[in-house]
């Protein structure tokens, strides 16, 4: 059994295969609710880069509509001017389709701001919206909070007149910002803290990336996206928790507007929530991102130790372990937190069924065979040895790999005093070369330090297929790389960027719990020829040492993706024999906590 067994699997229902969205989205089809149509958007504010958290969101606003014969659309909700730039439009299309999604079409929120601007003044003609000259201090503080009452503004009963008047004016560019703002008249006694008069519209004399300086007052983003996913037909509108509060503020505009003139077939759209993806050891907030890129605690967006897409694309994430960890946690009502061993795991599994594999010696330390034969003016013989490429793909083939009297070993492969149950070479020990030849060590080198500069050996050539014919045994396996044909590499390896299991929740800001020593670059790497051959963005396992990932950009860097030690498998194996330890001391297994 896998180490992602029905024993792994998380609680509430998760990774079942079915969900309450798509239970309802069923309902919905077999009760014609919205006339046979499924439609569903991605709608991301282009304010940023995608991230980990946001690859849940895809997926399941993708497969829905895919499973359900429906389609979804990719909407940019761009109300934001000051902060939205072409960049993270461009960067968004381009890690949508990484990921593995086609949208049926692209929109934008800012396509709509005519018919929104129309819509606005439909309600405050209605006497549904005001203006409200307050600033934003007052405007919070006359909110109250839970539990405490709100209290009317001075500025909500003026006349309907007087505030179509004022909002005109507002749009024409008459009014500095923060002076006044458009908001819903309600109710502010209402226990829903966002159904007290929510603002709709603010002042902004900034340039829009889209529309130019044709607009100096901006839509707010709850009064933008429902009205957005009216005008395009969406159906279920899948949010996560955090906008559940937001739910009766998205019905009650909709409510209050002349749906029916836009032609879709069906009811209108509703909200649904559902549990975001977070993981442990890991912050997405495009705060706290901006300042670890813009402080230099990491070298940009891309940075492999980001939970960004396209850091993870860097690094060597492969898009369908994204997919299949994201259909694993599965769609839930309660957010939870998942172990980076996990997806890790994911990640493992993909590539260990199609990365190729090749050697490489990261810390080198040389490994003379004393009785290699030579040629006849002197210089050592070369031989080729064949090697697998992929032990779980035999169609992948074998290469050749070049093997001499000289060799790079790790340094970790070799100790002057083994500790015990150490397997590997060290003086008087035999162990196979990977795909070569039996080596005993004769002796080795040291500095004045007393530290290991080469190893002596000699090898057994009756050896040739890794088994001696007398049917000795060794113990270990190491990997070489032949010192005459040695490929210069540069190897970047990861840690946690964070050493809190929940970064800020000591102090209260996340870049207090930065590991000083997440990235360590080996600039001394060496790799068989072949590695020549890896193209850019392309991962391979180097034997014995991990996963890497060829830098799209930099020629002969890898960025380790991960290691070849399942820990998710180890932390279910702790987990396991906590939970039996504490069974035997109780007389019975601990009661689980709900999700």
């Amino acid at each position: 059994m896998s180490s992602r067994s029905a024993a792994s699997k998380p609680s509430s229902g998760e990774g079942s295969g079915r969900d309450f969205i798509r239970d309802l989205v069923e309902a919905d089809l077999a009760s014609d609710r919205f006339a046979g149509r499924v439609q569903t958007r991605f709608p991301p504010e282009p304010n940023g880069y995608l991230h980990i958290g946001h690859a849940k969101a895809i997926c399941l606003d993708f497969t829905v509509a895919s499973e359900f014969g429906g389609r979804c659309l990719l909407r940019f909700d761009d109300t934001n001017p000051a902060t939205e730039s072409p960049e993270y439009v461009d960067a968004m299309v381009e890690d949508l389709a990484w990921l593995g999604f086609e949208p049926h079409e692209i929109r934008y929120a800012s396509d709509y701001f005519e018919q929104l601007y129309a819509w606005a003044e439909m309600l405050i003609e209605r006497g549904l919206a005001y203006i409200d000259d307050q600033d934003s201090e007052a405007i919070s503080a006359g909110r109250g909070g839970f539990g405490r009452p709100g209290t009317d503004s001075p500025c909500r009963d003026r006349p309907i007149e007087d505030n179509l008047r004022v909002f005109r004016e507002m749009a024409a560019g008459r009014h500095r910002d923060g002076s006044r703002v458009l908001r819903a008249r309600i109710d502010m006694q209402h226990e829903n803290m966002q159904m007290r008069d929510p603002v709709m519209y603010r002042i902004r004399h900034e340039h829009h990336y889209r529309s130019g300086d044709r607009w100096c007052i901006y839509p707010t983003y709850d009064w933008a996206h429902g009205q957005s996913d009216a005008i395009e037909g969406v159906t279920h509108s899948l949010c996560t928790l955090e906008f559940r509060d937001n739910r009766a503020l998205y019905d009650w505009y909709l409510e209050h507007l002349p749906l029916d003139d836009l032609g879709h077939t069906g009811e209108r759209p509703y909200q649904t929530e559902f549990a975001r993806l977070e993981l442990t050891h890991t912050v997405t907030s495009k705060r706290v991102l901006r300042r670890l890129v813009d402080g230099g605690q990491v070298n940009g967006w891309d940075d492999p130790r980001l939970p960004t897409l396209r850091a993870l694309r860097r690094r060597g994430y492969p898009p369908a372990a994204i997919r299949e960890f994201c259909a694993f946690i599965g769609v839930a009502r309660t957010n939870s937190r998942h172990a980076p061993e996990l997806f890790e795991s994911f990640v493992r599994t993909e590539l260990n069924a199609t990365a190729a594999r090749r050697m490489a010696v990261l810390r080198p330390l040389k490994l003379d065979i004393t009785n290699w034969p030579t040629e006849s003016d002197g210089s050592p013989v070369t031989e080729y040895r064949e090697a697998v490429n992929n032990p779980e793909d035999p169609s992948a083939g074998t290469r050749q790999v070049p093997f001499s009297g000289t060799l790079w070993i790790e340094q970790d492969d070799f100790r002057l005093d083994p500790p015990p149950k150490y397997f590997r070479l060290a003086p008087g020990r035999e162990v196979r070369l990977r795909a070569g030849y039996l080596v005993r060590c004769t002796d080795a080198v040291t500095d004045d330090n007393g530290n290991v500069t080469e190893v002596h050996c000699t090898y057994d050539p009756q050896t040739s297929g890794g088994q001696a014919p007398d049917g000795r045994k060794v113990k270990a396996t190491i990997h070489w790389i032949s010192v005459d044909h040695a490929v210069p590499i540069t190897a970047a390896l990861y840690e946690r960027l964070f050493d809190a299991e929940l970064p800020g929740d000591r102090t209260g800001d996340p870049l207090d719990d930065v590991h000083p020593a997440s990235r360590e670059v080996v600039n001394d790497a060496v790799a068989e020829p072949a590695i020549a051959d890896v193209a850019p963005g392309a991962v391979v396992q180097f034997e014995r040492l991990g996963y890497f990932c060829a830098d799209a950009s930099t020629p002969r860097l890898f960025h380790r993706t991960v290691g070849l030690r399942d820990e998710w498998a180890n932390i279910q194996k702790r987990q396991a024999q906590a939970a039996k330890q504490g069974g035997k001391q109780g007389g019975k297994q601990p009661r689980k906590e709900a999700p």
